[in-house]
């Protein structure tokens, strides 16, 4: 069973968050912890700091909470009815992150669910957004939802990345996970500037395709093959090719995926034309 967390200060955002989450969960048992923080305040003017007594905070600063997060429980059973899920309610007076991390500890918790803005127009005393904090001190896995987001069956997932940070299996899984439950698609998204390679770090230990159009006699996949050490070692390279000639080979290279193979002599040669240049797509055997 799935243990979620959503932090929440009632605001339109936080609703739409909690929404999120679970439609996102909908097939799935869950434990959801609906965590209201009241933040830590000093009070009093001197220099030496004054902090409210627990009996103080049980009844004035937490009642408010604990009263918003009943009500935000029987709006939710309104329109969940998954009897796989649970909610349960906690209501404390803490500094955010560190009762996001209490939490994270106490109930083992799998993911934090987030809005990306906080409260307005309400006490000082309620959270404001946080979610910056909780993604850069908190170590938990976070879905972040923006505002107004509706959700939809993710079709394809985008796992953007600049190849400088080596993903640990345990980061990965998380988004495997996710692939599963809907069925996804993972598309792998660098970004690079104009003319800009790939260095020496970002290159080592991946996987490299090299894509040619006619599989001739190799030596331009050699001439690769050289010159990409210079950037590194990659842990594998596979070739992919749309036309691989056979019995015309001069080095021992052969295709992981090709598009069709041609039993092409030496005096012939292979002519691809492409639509975008020639008007038409299309493979000739030409004789010299």
């Amino acid at each position: 069973m799935k243990q979620i967390l959503i932090p929440t200060d009632f605001s339109e955002n936080s609703w739409n968050a909690i929404q999120y989450a679970l439609a996102f969960f909908k097939n799935i048992e869950c434990d959801f912890y609906f965590l209201h923080v009241t933040l830590i305040s000093n009070y009093g003017g001197s220099e030496f700091p004054l902090f409210p007594s627990a009996e103080v905070i049980d009844k004035t600063l937490l009642h408010s909470g604990k009263t918003a997060l009943k009500s935000l429980v029987k709006k939710i059973k309104k329109q969940d009815t998954n009897p796989g899920h649970n909610f349960h309610l906690i209501n404390t007076y803490n500094y955010f992150v560190d009762a996001v991390k209490e939490q994270i500890e106490e109930k083992y918790i799998d993911l934090i669910v987030m809005g990306t803005k906080g409260a307005s127009g309400l006490s000082e005393i309620i959270l404001g957004s946080n979610t910056g904090d909780i993604i850069t001190q908190v170590k938990c896995p976070v879905l972040i939802v923006p505002e107004k987001a509706v959700f939809s069956i993710p079709k394809e997932i985008a796992f953007p990345t600049d190849y400088n940070i080596f993903y640990p299996s345990a980061i990965l899984n998380y988004i495997v996970e996710f692939v599963k439950t809907y069925n996804s698609a993972i598309r792998i998204l660098h970004v690079a500037k104009k003319d800009e390679n790939l260095t020496d770090f970002q290159l080592e230990n991946k996987n490299v395709v090299f894509i040619d159009d006619v599989l001739y006699t190799g030596r331009s996949i050699r001439s690769a093959l050289t010159a990409i050490q210079s950037f590194g070692r990659p842990s594998e390279i596979e070739l992919l090719t749309l036309i691989d000639r056979r019995f015309s080979r001069h080095l021992p290279i052969q295709p992981d995926y090709r598009g069709r193979q041609v039993d092409a002599i030496n005096d012939e040669k292979v002519l691809v034309n492409w639509k975008e240049t020639s008007g038409e797509d299309a493979v000739y055997l030409i004789k010299n």
